[in-house]
């Protein structure tokens, strides 16, 4: 599935659709694009959507941002931008975190090739010359299915 998002509130509207969804709570959602393509910008509506308040910042040093939803949910901010080691998957529990329940949302997945469960929602952002984005959906699994009807 291609979509087009024109401005900022063309991404928050799918990221609320995701939000009703029942499958998005244990799924896994990769998120690949560029520098300054929206990843980081798509998850902090998507956190919004969930009940997540406060301030929501990048988990660009840190690797991973837990939250956790009004609902109970559990939810793991990924960002693999400066992953380098792949000792690093297994000594920071990344593993344990993938395996148990929860939403995980990983911004630059390809670096952790090989360490990373299929997600369920591929998720590709492409900015255009024009500001306006590209997204690019490919569901993998049931899950990722039900999460692309819900788009």
């Amino acid at each position: 599935m291609v979509r087009t998002w024109r401005d900022e509130a063309d991404t928050d509207a799918m990221a609320q659709s995701l939000a009703r969804s029942d499958a998005l709570r244990d799924a896994f959602v990769s998120l690949q694009g560029d520098l300054g393509s929206g990843k980081t910008t798509f998850v902090r509506h998507l956190l919004r959507a969930l009940g997540i308040g406060g301030r929501i910042k990048s988990p660009t040093y840190a690797v991973v941002e837990p939250h956790e939803a009004p609902d109970g949910l559990a939810i793991f901010h990924f960002d693999f931008y400066r992953f380098a080691d792949p000792r690093e998957w297994e000594d920071a529990g990344f593993r344990d975190i993938f395996a148990g329940p929860g939403l995980k949302l990983a911004e630059w997945p390809e670096n952790v090739t090989g360490h990373l469960p299929l997600a369920d929602l591929a998720i590709k952002i492409e900015a255009m010359f024009d500001d306006t984005r590209t997204v690019t959906l490919r569901a993998h699994t049931e899950r990722g299915s039900r999460l692309l009807a819900a788009a």
